[in-house]
């Protein structure tokens, strides 16, 4: 048995060194009662699989739908190298039961990749802004939970991070999250997207490098299902999937024809 346990051992390593893929959950729920256009998260990873098609050799995307109880979830966590979540009130999801949060920080511990959409960041309840906070980088809840959907501009704040590489300012409407709980400004924190709220500039998308290693993104925005349409919100998650996953990112960013939906 010793043999046998060692054996698997050597080929996991091999296959790591062999530059295996990075194997995905792209994890969506069903509805959460918002208006048809809105909060489509199983619509939105299909959406993601499309935008990772072309890097198969390097990423194998498996759509998983998390409604609960989601009882294979833990399992399913331990067998994946990154997470992207576009889950309703995500930071409360995340910490639905013990066995699901300790899968999530086991990913996080092993350097694994953690993307956050939309509603996948924060929650209404504010007990749940610690826990999210220490696996992601950003997360909203409690009394001081904003939001507000209108027509912005959205401003690169770190234009020579690899997120953002390709990506310009650009005017969007969509529903803003605002007045975050975010890590503190450090080298590993990055806000990559602000836009002008309530008189002043607000982090709406960031990414941070953990201290365990692995890579944590976020963005707040998505709330309309149309809003793939736009190239720049394409460009953003997949680069930010790359960048989580440690996978290249040219200096100039994916060409848009690496960017379309078929």
């Amino acid at each position: 048995m010793r043999f046998v346990a060692s054996l698997a051992l050597l080929l996991t390593f091999a296959a790591a060194a062999a530059g295996a893929p990075r194997r995905v959950l792209l994890i969506g729920q069903g509805s959460d009662g918002h208006p048809a256009g809105t909060h489509e998260f199983m619509l939105g990873v299909q959406v993601i699989e499309k935008l990772l098609a072309p890097f198969k050799d390097e990423i194998v995307a498996t759509i998983v739908k998390a409604d609960e109880p989601w009882a294979e979830g833990p399992a399913l966590l331990d067998q994946a190298d990154g997470v992207v979540l576009m889950v309703t009130q995500g930071a409360q999801w995340m910490q639905a039961t013990p066995e699901r949060d300790a899968a999530l920080q086991r990913l996080c511990a092993r350097k694994g990749a953690l993307v956050a959409l939309h509603w996948s960041v924060g929650a209404k309840d504010a007990k749940y802004i610690p826990g999210q906070l220490a696996l992601l980088g950003g997360t909203r809840g409690g009394p001081q939970r904003k939001y507000i959907v209108l027509e912005n501009d959205v401003h690169v704040a770190a234009p020579r991070h690899p997120v953002v590489a390709g990506l310009a300012d650009f005017r969007i409407n969509d529903e803003f999250y605002y007045r975050l709980d975010l890590q503190p400004p450090s080298p590993q924190f990055t806000a990559l997207l602000t836009t002008p709220l309530d008189g002043r500039e607000e982090t709406i998308c960031w990414a941070w490098e953990r201290s365990d290693g692995g890579r944590s993104f976020g963005y707040v925005g998505i709330h309309f299902h149309k809003n793939w349409e736009r190239v720049e919100y394409r460009r953003l998650v997949t680069q930010a999937i790359l960048w989580t996953l440690r996978l290249p990112i040219p200096e100039g960013g994916l060409k848009d024809g690496q960017l379309t939906v078929p």
